[in-house]
């Protein structure tokens, strides 16, 4: 489990791809959870398969909601290919929760004692390429004077240590309470009545995405999270990706975006 080797495998996928990456959209969309997959090197993180393919590994369904929805906003989407336990995508460095050793009621065993090496190899293979094709993605953009939305994609289960989540749909905001309430009202308009304003979590400090990528840039940046047994199968998939594309394309009016000499992490 401990190793000096590549994580990874010349035979296995890279730490992250990007779908329809010439996409027209203002909106950018990105999945942090969207894969369960360990890499060989690291033994499966002493977990059975069992546990690896349950929501403590990743956000299940995001992913396909996340595509379905890129193709009928014609918008650029960057998702992970490892799971949240190998690394978790939407930490900051000084966090904790980068390297879960229990996760709900798990113990993860491959994440137990990890050197500061082991985590900076980590951090190496599966955080930053990511973080910086996304960066990189949106400095351009911001150059270009493009009006850009983040529109990040996860999904949660709807128990949680024995306690039940009733919403279907949660969004999530920092700065972009605006959007966020637009978003909320444009799904409240098809008659979703159990949304969850900044829950069942709330971005703070150790979160990322939104954050860094959104609001440290004044660009406007939601997290949704969806109840993942609503997206378990195709047609539920379908449903909630086309009323969360009816949401998105309602035009909203972005605040100052600052430039990427303006702006300090």
């Amino acid at each position: 489990m401990r190793t000096s080797q590549p994580l990874i495998g010349l035979s296995e996928p890279p730490p992250y791809g990007v779908y329809n990456p010439s996409g027209t959209s203002d909106v950018v969309l990105i999945c942090e959870h969207a894969s369960p997959l360990i890499p060989e090197a690291l033994n499966g993180l002493g977990l059975p398969d069992s546990d690896q393919k349950r929501h403590i590994g990743w956000d299940i369904g995001a992913l396909r909601v996340a595509e379905q929805l890129a193709d009928l906003l014609d918008a650029p989407l960057f998702y992970t290919n490892y799971s949240r336990l190998v690394l978790d995508a939407n930490r900051p460095h000084a966090s904790e929760q980068m390297f879960p050793e229990i996760s709900e009621r798990t113990v993860i065993p491959g994440n137990l004692n990890l050197s500061e090496a082991e985590k900076a190899q980590r951090v190496a293979y599966f955080f930053e390429p990511f973080h910086t094709a996304i960066d990189r993605f949106l400095d351009r953009r911001l150059e270009q004077l493009q009006s850009t939305r983040i529109v990040t994609v996860h999904s949660f289960t709807p128990i949680y240590k024995d306690e039940t989540r009733p919403w279907e749909v949660g969004i999530l905001y920092g700065t972009a309470k605006g959007f966020g309430q637009q978003i909320i009202g444009c799904l409240q308009c098809e008659n979703i009545t159990c949304i969850g304003e900044n829950e069942p979590y709330q971005i703070d400090i150790n979160d990322y995405a939104i954050p860094v990528h959104g609001d440290k840039r004044g660009i406007p940046a939601v997290l949704i999270e969806l109840r993942h047994d609503l997206i378990s199968t195709p047609p539920g998939i379908q449903r909630w990706t086309k009323y969360l594309a009816r949401a998105l394309e309602e035009k909203y009016e972005t605040e100052t975006q600052v430039t990427t000499n303006e702006r300090s992490y």
